[in-house]
């Protein structure tokens, strides 16, 4: 055993369990924590996770000496060690490789006195989010966030492939998109009252008046005091906006970036939904096109199944899955009443009381993933909305400018990166989806 913490054996190469299929027959070291362990007389079997995998080790009592198999054998769950030994392949084995043990040092023996909290027992929804640092290391919910990994990965390859720049907007905001009932305020060193931002749009639509096609991508925080499975107080969310864009193009971008995503988490990610015991048929069936519909038929459908919606009202939760439950792939439901949509939203020019938006909405009861539309370019009509939804002007002077100088038709749309990845995952609440939830009633850990 070496003296140094976690060093590997003279001439070996220290790897990641994912690179196992690398080095079969080779010496290696892992450097890891003990997820299980298993017992056979003179042999026992470590596992061994480090983040990018699980390797079942064995170590044979007379292969080593006496100190290092006592203290495999005494080892508790998640103690810290490193292991030395040749790779190689068993199609039986977690992951399909093993590694012989020829040599291993314990970086720290977690105590029995005060074992690892998370055991393989039930445990309840809160003393879970209470060790929420702790669980991430499970498999269900490491499974979980390689998939947000993966997704906002796309997110970013998708846009930047597709001539789209990256153009960060900022957290602290001195005006609301959408008025300032859900918004949280933060004393800005006495002088005046800003917010946290709950959308990146309206800084966007200055950026696509400069680049043409822009997405920021960050942090948005939205005062909802809701306690849905889909609501977080904090959550990632990536906004693309377009100049000389109308609804079918923003239509057209959100389709085609929902089809990618899928497909993208369908080809690199099929190990962590099995993981997750995913139907995976359910998203293979995610193809464009997608069905449209517009506001109008969708209240009509909605009526048919026995919902108590009316011509005018939002759709809730109970509304938006009736609308895809007889669809296999995402709905876009647009054309909107205006009342019930944001300031700057363009109005139909044959029925201006609708809005030209448009909502993406997952099957399966997952409800709105995407929601967007095409932006107010005419000046005067945008200061006659301004004085409609009682908003300081002057707190929107700047946002004005970009209606006298070069105005053009634009649009775009945001989607919440967590309630897309609960979708992918069929996970049944938004707060696994996220290493460290924000909820109307949690801020720790």
């Amino acid at each position: 055993m070496s003296n140094e913490p976690g060093a590997p054996a003279l001439g070996t190469k220290i790897i990641r369990i994912s690179e196992a299929h690398e080095h079969v027959g080779k010496t290696v070291t892992i450097q890891g924590w003990l997820y299980n362990l298993r017992k056979s007389g003179k042999i026992v079997f470590p596992i061994i996770r480090d983040g990018s995998g699980m390797m079942q080790c064995v170590a044979v009592k007379n292969n080593l000496p006496e100190t290092v198999f006592e203290a495999l054998k005494g080892l508790t769950q998640e103690s810290s060690l490193t292991v030395t030994g040749t790779i190689r392949a068993e199609a039986r084995a977690i992951g399909g490789f093993e590694l012989d043990v020829a040599e291993a040092q314990i970086i720290q023996h977690v105590s029995e006195e005060h074992p690892y909290p998370i055991t393989p027992k039930e445990h309840g929804v809160d003393f879970l989010m209470d060790h929420r640092h702790l669980w991430l290391r499970s498999r269900r919910q490491h499974a979980a966030i390689r998939v947000r990994h993966e997704v906002i990965k796309g997110i970013r390859d998708y846009f930047d492939s597709h001539g789209f720049t990256l153009v960060d907007t900022p957290i602290f905001t001195p005006a609301a998109c959408e008025g300032t009932t859900t918004l949280f305020e933060v004393d800005y060193f006495g002088e005046e009252k800003v917010y946290l931002t709950q959308s990146g749009q309206l800084y966007n639509e200055a950026n696509a008046m400069a680049f043409g096609k822009v997405y920021c991508f960050g942090p948005t925080f939205r005062a909802e005091k809701s306690k849905t499975r889909r609501h977080l107080t904090e959550f990632w969310m990536v906004e693309p906006e377009m100049a000389y864009a109308d609804l079918e193009e923003i239509k057209r971008v959100a389709e085609d970036l929902v089809v990618h995503l899928v497909g993208r988490i369908l080809e690199n990610r099929r190990e962590e939904l099995k993981e997750l015991e995913r139907d995976t048929s359910k998203l293979e069936s995610v193809k464009a096109p997608f069905p449209r519909m517009s506001y109008d038929d969708a209240v009509k459908l909605l009526e048919s199944k026995g919902s108590e919606i009316q011509w005018g009202g939002d759709f809730g939760n109970t509304d938006e899955t009736l609308l895809t439950q007889d669809f296999d792939r995402p709905v876009m439901v647009d054309r909107y009443p205006a009342a019930i949509k944001a300031f700057y939203f363009q109005p139909d020019e044959q029925r201006p009381e609708l809005a030209l938006g448009v909502d993406v909405i997952a099957p399966e009861g997952y409800g709105e993933i995407i929601g967007g539309g095409q932006r107010i370019h005419d000046l005067a009509l945008l200061e006659k909305r301004l004085a409609e939804h009682n908003l300081p002007r002057e707190a929107f002077e700047w946002y004005l400018d970009l209606r006298r100088f070069g105005t053009v038709p634009h649009g775009g749309f945001g989607m919440g990166v967590e309630r897309f990845v609960a979708w992918m995952c069929g996970l049944e609440h938004v707060r696994e989806t996220i290493p460290y939830p924000r909820m109307l009633y949690r801020t720790r850990p």
